[in-house]
């Protein structure tokens, strides 16, 4: 009896880490319009980003349908082996809720499908996923993963860096006038996810400034290195390796996740955000 890793396409991992670390990644969908696009799947994120910035109205996402759970576990089920699901947080989507709705459709095994709210997305859902892999690796049970996981989502600090101010208006989260005015002077917006929902937490002045604010931020709550960093773009590697750049020295940072910040995030982030995760001490 093997353990399958089982998460959704929010976490934003990297097709070549999926496939070297034996994770499986389910789909949301994005719409623009009657366009429906599976993340990751139908559109890249180049093509992605394109049809954002050119699009009047911010397209529309969908989580992931039970149905597409009930296939994947049940697909790991009939080989014999156990599941460890760890999703973007419920308060942000209803896709952990599918996957629980799923479980309990599935009769016979469903003892065997641990499922983890991860109260997180995009990099802080990475970190989770790849601490459980690593888990499954080292040989423990898939309850000991999941209940490991569990113990750690109330950790994971994320942090993403905004480059426009034009998304959070489309999105009505913020005035016209405002986003004029913040884009005029360079305001770059600091978003995290704060007890499984999305927040902001701080603004800054360009981008100096603001990777001032994510070190001070991390100075406050220190990572515990042995879980790693994650870092991640929406089509900006020129500016994310600027932060890596920034923060190498100050936190000790060697090693790192890479993840491409993807359609379902980049719906509300745009394209230029960046992004910087950890697991506090």
């Amino acid at each position: 009896m093997s353990i399958r890793i089982i998460s959704d396409s929010t976490c934003d991992i990297t097709k070549e880490d999926q496939e070297q670390m034996n994770i499986r990644v389910v789909p949301l969908t994005v719409n623009f319009g009657n366009e429906t696009y599976r993340d990751g799947i139908d559109i890249t994120n180049e093509e992605f980003f394109d049809k954002l910035e050119k699009s009047k109205n911010l397209p529309t996402t969908s989580s992931v349908a039970p149905q597409a759970f009930i296939d994947a576990f049940q697909e790991a089920l009939d080989a014999g082996d156990e599941v460890v699901g760890v999703f973007i947080s419920g308060d942000i989507s209803g896709t952990y809720q599918a996957a629980c709705i799923a479980r309990d459709i599935i009769e016979t095994g469903s003892e065997r499908i641990h499922l983890v709210d991860s109260r997180n997305t995009t990099l802080g859902l990475a970190l989770l996923v790849f601490e459980a892999a690593k888990n499954r690796d080292e040989g423990m049970s898939a309850a000991e993963i999941a209940e490991h996981i569990n113990s750690l989502t109330p950790k994971v600090r994320l942090m993403a860096l905004m480059s426009t101010l034009k998304y959070l208006h489309k999105g009505g989260r913020l005035s016209l006038a405002s986003s004029v005015i913040g884009e005029a002077i360079g305001i770059k917006p600091l978003a995290s996810v704060v007890e499984g929902k999305v927040a902001a937490i701080g603004k800054a002045r360009g981008f100096p400034a603001s990777f001032k604010m994510i070190l001070q931020k991390a100075m406050d709550e220190l990572p515990d290195i042995k879980y790693g960093y994650a870092f991640g773009s929406a089509c900006a590697p020129e500016t994310l390796e600027k932060l890596i750049e920034f923060l190498k020295e100050p936190l000790q940072i060697t090693e790192w996740f890479s993840c491409n910040i993807g359609s379902i995030v980049g719906t509300h982030s745009g394209k230029g955000a960046i992004g910087f995760a950890y697991i506090a001490v």
